[in-house]
């Protein structure tokens, strides 16, 4: 069995101060402590480790034996206390975000690019996956926040900031152009061939229900992995594509691409930065989060 670790602490400034008087000056205790703690530490592991020497101890075989190995702990032990200073001052560490595609391009990245030129030293992962997957990383404590688009299921466990609001379009190329400048009915869409996300993911979920509610259930003839593959579809005039509209806008400025014009408005959503109540954080992530806009008060 170990013996009780303030005698290995008491023996190694001993050994190192090369004196009784040196190490309870160290430790700031009596020499009768000192004494006291070596004599029990040499009873419990059967051995002496000093002999007096002309001026104060030295070492015995055992004890030098002893010593390379606890100057090696006590050696680990002051560069773990400098990695943890460092990771105060936000000189090292560590951060894991979970976002999707559209989260990182259109919030995230400008964020990250801030965080690491005045943190070079940190190292920021990023779990690329829709907002289904996000959650759920968060859930089992993978990341430490996601950033994610409504609609999600808030839970009790969650904080949620929201951070900017998104707007759906359907957008369409030259092959469509009777349509522009027209005002539409949705039930309109059911003749019309037309591209969405695949289904899990919250655009798709909110999509779905928003046209469900008005009556109309479509089976899209293109259902794709991304909203830039959506987009590119819909240059190429092989359908309607449903996309949140930061990812056609350019081709909408340029004209390329028009959006579609309907009587009912499509509520607008959000971007949200989401953590869990029960993670406590890193000093790092605490920083980005402030940084974000999404940083508990």
């Amino acid at each position: 069995m170990i013996a009780n670790l303030e005698y290995f602490k008491v023996f190694y400034y001993t050994a190192k101060c090369g004196s009784v008087t040196g190490a309870a000056a160290e430790l700031a205790i009596s020499q009768p402590a000192v004494s006291q703690s070596l004599r029990q530490l040499e009873r419990s592991l059967g051995v002496s480790l000093f002999v007096r020497a002309s001026r104060g101890v030295r070492l015995t075989a055992e004890g030098e034996l002893l010593y390379s190995y606890v100057a090696e702990g006590y050696g680990q032990i002051r560069q773990g206390v400098e990695k943890v200073r460092q990771m105060q001052s936000l000189e090292l560490g560590e951060v894991h975000i979970g976002a999707s595609d559209m989260t990182l391009r259109f919030f995230l990245l400008p964020f990250l690019e801030r965080f690491h030129e005045a943190y070079p030293e940190i190292k920021v992962g990023v779990s690329n996956g829709p907002t289904p997957e996000t959650l759920s990383l968060l859930r089992e404590g993978k990341i430490d926040f996601g950033v994610v688009s409504t609609p999600f299921e808030e839970t009790a466990d969650m904080d949620v900031a929201r951070v900017r609001e998104i707007e759906d379009v359907f957008v369409a190329g030259r092959r469509f152009i009777s349509y522009k400048n027209k005002m539409l009915d949705f039930q309109e869409l059911a003749g019309l061939p037309m591209i969405f996300l695949e289904g899990n993911t919250s655009t798709r979920s909110y999509m779905d229900g928003f046209l469900a509610g008005n009556g109309l259930t479509l089976q899209p003839e293109f259902e794709l992995a991304t909203s830039d593959m959506i987009v590119q579809f819909a240059l190429r005039s092989l359908g309607v594509g449903c996309v949140v509209r930061d990812f056609a806008a350019a081709y909408l400025e340029e004209g390329t691409l028009f959006e579609l014009r309907f009587n009912k408005m499509i509520p607008k959503r959000s971007l949200c930065v989401v953590r869990s109540r029960r993670q406590k954080l890193s000093r790092a992530a605490e920083k980005l989060l402030e940084i974000l806009g999404g940083k508990r008060e």
